[in-house]
């Protein structure tokens, strides 16, 4: 009788055993496959690099869904962007400034923040995308992406010039520069799922 009993307990282990490391290999098969999905998605990208590294870590949101991928990497970009136009203001306001450079930031402020807008304007259309709208919502979104992309090259070129203070050119253009990939990869990702997708 006892020897029967601790064979079932054995069996129960057993089966918990085999149980828990069926999930925990799946969980782990599921995370690898989010993970190379993001990583072959953004092979399409200009900067497959910074794609990979912006996405990954919302892998397991993301999972294999093209429309949640697009969707993440917009966020992202409007977030950074958003970070971005924030710091800029307050930059715009810093003593000491030529008033060559108070112009250029002035104009980047307000580009970053239509960029903001744009971006904003563009996951708020991602939210309400049905099967009847599809290509007209997409449509706008494509062009919305696109003028923020646009917005942030020009907010970039006023920091071109020479005579600009060379730490508040670096500080700024690294900025742009991170917000303009960030985007480029964003519209990428969105010009991939709109063409995947025909309702």
């Amino acid at each position: 009788m006892e020897g029967s009993s601790s064979n079932h307990l054995l069996t129960a282990a057993l089966i918990l055993f085999i149980f828990t490391s069926h999930i925990t290999s799946t969980s782990a098969a599921g995370k690898t496959g989010s993970t190379e999905f993001i990583r072959t998605s953004c092979s399409a990208t200009i900067y497959p690099t910074l794609c990979i590294t912006s996405l990954s870590s919302h892998a397991s949101a993301i999972q294999t869904s093209p429309k949640l991928l697009a969707h993440t990497a917009l966020s992202v970009a409007l977030d950074t962007t958003h970070s971005t136009s924030a710091m800029m203001v307050k930059l715009s306001h810093s003593h000491g400034l030529s008033p060559r450079e108070v112009a250029a930031m002035q104009d980047c402020v307000e580009e970053v923040g239509d960029s903001v807008d744009q971006l904003r304007g563009s996951l708020r259309e991602m939210n309400q995308i049905k099967g009847s709208n599809f290509a007209l919502m997409m449509s706008d979104i494509q062009t919305w992406v696109s003028a923020a992309l646009t917005n942030v090259d020009t907010c970039s070129e006023g920091f071109a010039g020479n005579n600009m203070n060379g730490n508040m050119k670096n500080v700024v253009r690294g900025r742009i520069v991170n917000i303009a990939h960030l985007t480029s990869n964003a519209l990428a990702l969105i010009n991939s799922y709109a063409s995947t997708l025909h309702v």
